[in-house]
This record gives structure tokens, sequence and C-alpha cells, in this order.
């Protein structure tokens, strides 16, 4: 076998290895990606010492920017949630918006929510604020929660500073900036299709009423008087603005909620766009491109949030802390997992494994952007975690965007097309499917034709736009 075939086969068993280390054996995908990363490195002939060595350079130099950006994320969105923000957005929306415009609003807010809440935790917090809706209109639940989660899902996956897509653009080497810009022009058409549009088709084919216990708890507290409290089914959602006496803080403002979830966009837009209008070395320039640099964006924004919806609010500096370190648990996982698809896509590149896929590719004529797609949702199939789906994508993405000497422009499309892959073709493997059989009260069979559909719609469109970007834009 020659030294070329070699390489091509010893990546595709990597890749086995690692999916079977994941699913068959329930390793954690930190630990799986290194064996992975460890076996390949082998299986191509590097040397042990010369291999560890390679491990911790490249763990290092994968976390340098990547750590930072998803631990100061992590603190702002705990913030945010505890602070009743997800709430705000919804509920200012529902009240305020006709009805017959609701659909749209509700994946709007999923839109701007996900920038700081995890989907899994907004779909906790947001989906029972709908049940009141439904009722009043008779509508099919779907035709609310399906747009509502659709925005959720297409900024969770494709817009900064949630993890998945910080990690994936750590991954590739590419510009934040961009990667902001391209998934939201990317991520809205994908939110309208899988959305509303989508929403209103399946609403009528699936009925899905409120499910049984919310109706008797609303109309248990209707008779005591009171306002019934934002759950799952079953169970309360934690009071994400109750304080540490037990007290609950009124909700933020509309519009300072607004204000907080842009505040980030803004600074780090600000600062790809100066590089770009304003000349070298003028003064302006370095103000916004400090200030812009994700790192310091990010920081700005978790000082200010922690003392707008903290100090502010009279929380204490212990109670800070302890939200703080909270939020930087599952961060932790998210940032180690990163870095050992650094690690993989280090060893990869160093393989020459770019060369043997680009020559094949021009071959048959395959974008770069559709291969960083496919990629990602064999995995996201195969292991169900979008997150890792996302990274192992970049992993196997990485050596081609090195080799073909990709463009910022085409590697951010791709950062883009990597998220799509992540997030399509959710099915029982995913924990997001369970999350809305649940809260939204389905059968598993109506969870495939209504959830799956719709997040299969957002990675289908959302590639589709991303395609034709690369025609204008690379």
């Amino acid at each position: 076998m020659s030294e070329t075939a070699w390489i091509l086969t010893a990546s595709i068993l990597a890749v086995v290895l690692l999916l079977l280390l994941i699913i068959r054996f329930r390793f954690q995908p930190f630990v799986a990606l290194l064996v992975a990363a460890i076996a390949f490195g082998l299986a191509t002939g590097t040397a042990p010492l010369d291999l560890t060595e390679q491990i911790v350079e490249r763990m290092g130099g994968a976390l340098g920017q990547v750590a930072l950006i998803i631990g100061l994320g992590a603190i702002f969105g705990e913030v945010l949630q505890r602070a009743g923000a997800a709430e705000r957005l919804a509920m200012t929306l529902v009240e305020r918006v006709p009805e017959r415009y609701l659909a749209w609003a509700l994946g709007l807010a999923g839109f701007l929510v996900s920038i700081a809440v995890f989907i899994d935790v907004a779909i906790v917090i947001l989906v029972p604020l709908l049940y009141a809706v439904a009722r009043r209109t008779g509508r099919s639940l779907l035709y609310y929660g399906i747009p509502l989660c659709a925005g959720l899902s297409v900024t969770h996956t494709f817009i900064p500073p949630t993890p998945g897509p910080i990690a994936t653009a750590g991954v590739l080497g590419a510009d934040l900036g961009l990667v902001i810009v391209y998934g939201v022009v990317c991520g809205l058409p994908a939110m309208a299709v899988a959305g509303p549009l989508f929403g209103r088709f399946v609403s009528k084919r699936i009925f899905v009423p409120v499910p049984a216990e919310a109706v008797s708890v609303t109309e248990a507290a209707a008779t005591a008087g009171e306002t019934p409290k934002v759950g799952g089914p079953g169970a309360g959602s934690p009071d994400s603005s109750a304080t540490g006496d037990g007290s609950a803080d009124p909700l933020p403002s509309f519009g300072s909620v607004l204000g907080a979830l842009l505040l980030p966009l803004a600074l780090i837009l600000g600062g790809t766009t100066s590089s770009l209008l304003l000349p070298e070395g003028a003064p302006a320039a370095a103000v916004l491109g400090f200030v812009g640099h994700p790192v310091i964006a990010l920081l700005l924004t978790c000082l200010y949030t922690l003392w707008f919806f903290g100090v502010r609010k009279g929380r204490s500096g212990k109670e800070l802390q302890e939200m703080a370190t909270r939020a930087l648990a599952p961060a932790g996982v998210i940032i180690l997992i990163t870095g050992a698809g650094g690690v993989f896509g280090g060893l990869l590149v160093d393989s020459g494994l770019g060369e043997v896929l680009a020559s094949g590719m021009q071959r048959i004529n395959m974008p770069i952007v559709l291969f960083g797609f496919l990629a990602a949702a064999v995995i996201r199939v195969s292991q169900g975690s979008g997150t890792v789906a996302m990274i192992t994508g970049a992993t196997l993405t990485a050596p081609l965007l090195e080799t073909v000497g990709a463009s910022p422009s085409l590697a951010a499309l791709t950062c883009v097309a990597i998220a799509c892959g992540g997030t399509a073709f959710s099915h029982v493997n995913d924990s997001g499917f369970w999350m809305a059989n649940r809260y939204l009260g389905m059968s598993v069979g109506d969870t495939l034709r209504s959830w799956t559909v719709m997040k299969t719609l957002v990675g289908l469109t959302g590639l589709t736009v991303a395609l034709l970007l690369t025609l204008f834009v690379t």
C-alpha cells in the first residue's frame, strides 16, 4: 500500500475508533479524541516521544483564545439566565406582538436568547411560557414551539459566543467577526424556513395539545388567583431570578436584556470592521481593535453583566462567585474536548492528509464547505452531540483549509457549514430530541416528524446559503 493510501486509511480507521469509543464503550469524548489521535499518530509513523511532545504543544495551541472565550461566555450566559433574561424576552414578545406575527417573533426571541443561554436550558425555561398561548388560540403547540426551537438551534450552533461555533472557529483558525456575520446571514433564512414556515406546515398535520400536567397546574393556579410558575410537565424549572434569600427579583427590562445580548457581537464586529475600514495605525483603529478582540469583548461584556444584573441588583460577592464557578463547570468539558480536537486535527495536518483530501475533492469537484458539512453530519448522526460533531468535523476539515490556503471568508463559511452539519439530523441519540419530546409533550414518532425535520431544515437551509455565498465572497 502506498503512503498516500495508508494515510487516508489510517484517518478513516481513527474516526471509526473515535465513534466506537464514544458510542459503544461510552468514553468521554475528550478521552476518546486523545486515544484516536495517539492511535493515528503511531499508525502513521510518528515516534512515541515526538508524539507526546506534539500532543502537549497542540493542546496548548488549540486552547489559547478558545478557552478564554468559552469561559467568559459561560459566565455571561449564567448571569443573564439567573437574571431572567430569557423569560423577559419571551414574555415581552408574547404580550406585545399580534397573534398573527407571534410565530415569527418567537423565532427571533429564540435567536436572541441562545446567544447566551444553552439551548437545553432555554427549552426548559421558555417552552412552558407557550402553554397559555396555545390554550388561548386552540392551535397545536408546535405552531409556537417549532419557531422558538428553530431560533434557539440556529444561534446555539451558528453564532459565537456560544461554545460550538467558538470551538469550531478555533480549530479552523477562522475569524470570529466573519463567523458572526456569516452565521447571521445563513442563520436568519434557516430560522425562517425551519421555524415559522415549517411550524405552520407541521402544526396542521400534527396536533400537540398542552401537556395535561401543565393544564392542571394552570387551572389550579387560576382558581387560587396565582400566576403559575414557569416549568416543564411534572416539575418546575429553577427560578432564574431568585435571590439567595428565597425572594424573587423583578425581571429585567427588555431593553437591558437586548443590549446585553448584542453588546459582545457589536464589539467583535466593530473590531473586525475597523481593521478593514480605518487606516492602519490610526488611534481609533487601535482602540476598536483592542475592545473588539473576542477575549476583551467577552471580558467587558462579562464585567458589565456581573455589575448590571448582579451588583446593581444587590447580589453579594459570594453569590456572584458561586454563579461564575457554576457556569465554568460545563465550560471546562467543552474546553477540554476542543483541545483534544485540536490535537487530533494537528496530527492530521502533519500527516499530509490535507493534500490527499484536496486532490480527491478536486477530482470529484466537491466544495470544501460541503465537505465540512458532511464530515460533521456523519459524526452527528453517529453519536448525537452537536458540539462533538462540530469539533470533530472541524478537525477533519482543518487540513483541507491549510492545504488550499483558504481565504478568511471561506474559512468562516466552512465554520458555518460545519455548524449546519452538527445541527441537522437530530434523533434519539441527541439529548435535545428528548428535551423537545418531554416539554412539547409528543410521542417519539411525532418528535421525529417535527423536531428532527426542523433541525434538518436548519442545517440544510444554512448550508444552501453558505454554498451560495461562496460564489460571491471567495
